[in-house]
């Protein structure tokens, strides 16, 4: 079985309150890339286009995704006093927040890129299925998920949050 396999880059910053790193807990960047891998849901068979279906057209939805809405995005826990501050000062910029449930470490980044990955492939109909989240927070971290460590439907994120929706959201704020 050929998997399809794709790297983007993007910039980001965080910070962790819960891990209690006195370095992490202010916030701090990355340029990190991720990887997914993608499988399809048929064996290869020769004959006609040879493929399960064109690259630009399975990643042109994670690509604007993470190019227009995650690249340069602030990451923090859904209930990081920094958001209250951005509410009342800076509401424009709600719209360039990730949240989490929890601190927002690398690991839990992968696994909410998993579940919008898994809903993008849903709504576009596409015969694949997510293998593998690779995210390199630096050269020397990287963590990779993938079906045999990550389980979608126990993961303990509750159900409509943005991870698991087909939309560009980043957050679940409300206008």
């Amino acid at each position: 079985m050929a998997s399809l396999e794709f790297t983007r880059r993007y910039a980001m910053a965080h910070r962790l309150l819960t891990t209690k790193s006195p370095k992490c807990a202010i916030p701090h960047g990355h340029n990190e890339f991720v990887t997914v891998r993608l499988d399809p849901t048929e064996p290869f068979r020769f004959g006609g286009a040879n493929s399960a279906a064109p690259f630009e057209h399975v990643k042109r939805r994670w690509h604007q995704w993470i190019d227009e809405h995650v690249d340069h995005a602030l990451h923090l826990d859904e209930n990081d006093p920094l958001i209250g501050y951005f509410r009342t000062r800076e509401p424009e910029r709600l719209s360039q927040i990730i949240t989490f449930q929890g601190d927002p470490t690398t690991e839990a980044l992968a696994a909410c890129f998993w579940l919008k990955l898994t809903a993008f492939v849903a709504v576009e109909g596409l015969a694949f299925t997510v293998r593998e989240v690779r995210i390199e927070e630096t050269p020397t971290n990287t963590v990779v998920i993938n079906r045999q460590n990550f389980d979608p439907s126990d993961c303990g994120l509750r159900a409509g949050v943005w991870p698991r929706r087909s939309d560009m959201s980043i957050n679940d704020f409300r206008d």
